[in-house]
C-alpha cells in the first residue's frame, strides 16, 4: 500500500517539476522533504491509495496557492495541518455519505452484527471517525503524534505548543476516544462494559 502511494506521490512530483517557475521551487523542495512523512499520515487517517493521493495533491495546490504564491512562515506546519484538514473533511464526507445512502434500518442491523463488531476495518473505520470527531487542537495532536509519528517536541513546533502541552492534548484525545470506543464496541469485547 505504501509503495503506490510513494508512486503516487513521485508521478505527481515530476509531473509538477516542469511547470514550477523558478520562483515557486521551493515547493518542489517542500515535497521532498515533507512528502514521506506526510504520505505516512494520510495513509493513517485515510487508509485507501485514492484517497491519500488526492489529499496529497490537495494539500500542495494548497500549498501553490496560498496567498497568491507567497512561502507561508513556516511551511511544514502549513503542510501538515492543511493535509491533516484535508483528511479529516474527507473521512467526514465519506461518514456522510454512507449514513445518506445507508438508511437507519441498515445501520442498525450491521453494528448489531457480532461478525461485523469484530471485524477489523468496522473499528479502524470506527476509529477514524471519533478522532475526526475530537476537539481541533486535540485532533491535530492525535494526528501529528500518532499517525504522522512525529516527536511531541515537532508536533509542538508545528502546532505552535509547548512539547508538555502537546502530551497533555494526547493524553484528553485518548481517554475520550477510549471512551466513546468502548461505547461503541463495548458489548462485542469480552469484558467490555
Amino acid at each position: 500500500m505504501f509503495s503506490k502511494a510513494l508512486s503516487c506521490e513521485l508521478l505527481w512530483d515530476a509531473a509538477v517539476s516542469g511547470a514550477v517557475s523558478e520562483r515557486q521551487r521551493w515547493i518542489l523542495s517542500t515535497m521532498q522533504k515533507c512528502g514521506p512523512e506526510l504520505v505516512t499520515m494520510l495513509w493513517r487517517i485515510l487508509g485507501n491509495e485514492q484517497d491519500v493521493c488526492d489529499a496529497y495533491q490537495d494539500t500542495f495546490l494548497q500549498l501553490a496557492h496560498f496567498e497568491g504564491g507567497r512561502k507561508p512562515d513556516h511551511v511544514k506546519a502549513y503542510v501538515f495541518r492543511t493535509a491533516s484538514n484535508i483528511a479529516v473533511s474527507m473521512l467526514r464526507r465519506r461518514t456522510a455519505e454512507k449514513n445518506r445512502l445507508a438508511g437507519p434500518i441498515a445501520k442498525t442491523e450491521a453494528i448489531g452484527s457480532p461478525a461485523t463488531e469484530m471485524d477489523c476495518d468496522y473499528l479502524q473505520e470506527a476509529l477514524r471517525r471519533r478522532i475526526a470527531q475530537l476537539p481541533e487542537q486535540l485532533r491535530n495532536v492525535v494526528t501529528l503524534r500518532d499517525l504522522a509519528e512525529l516527536s511531541y517536541a515537532q508536533v509542538g513546533r508545528i502546532l505552535g505548543i509547548s512539547a508538555g502541552t502537546a502530551r497533555v492534548y494526547r493524553c484528553k484525545a485518548i481517554q475520550l476516544l477510549s471512551m466513546w470506543m468502548s461505547r461503541e464496541v463495548g458489548p462485542a469485547i469480552p469484558g467490555g462494559k
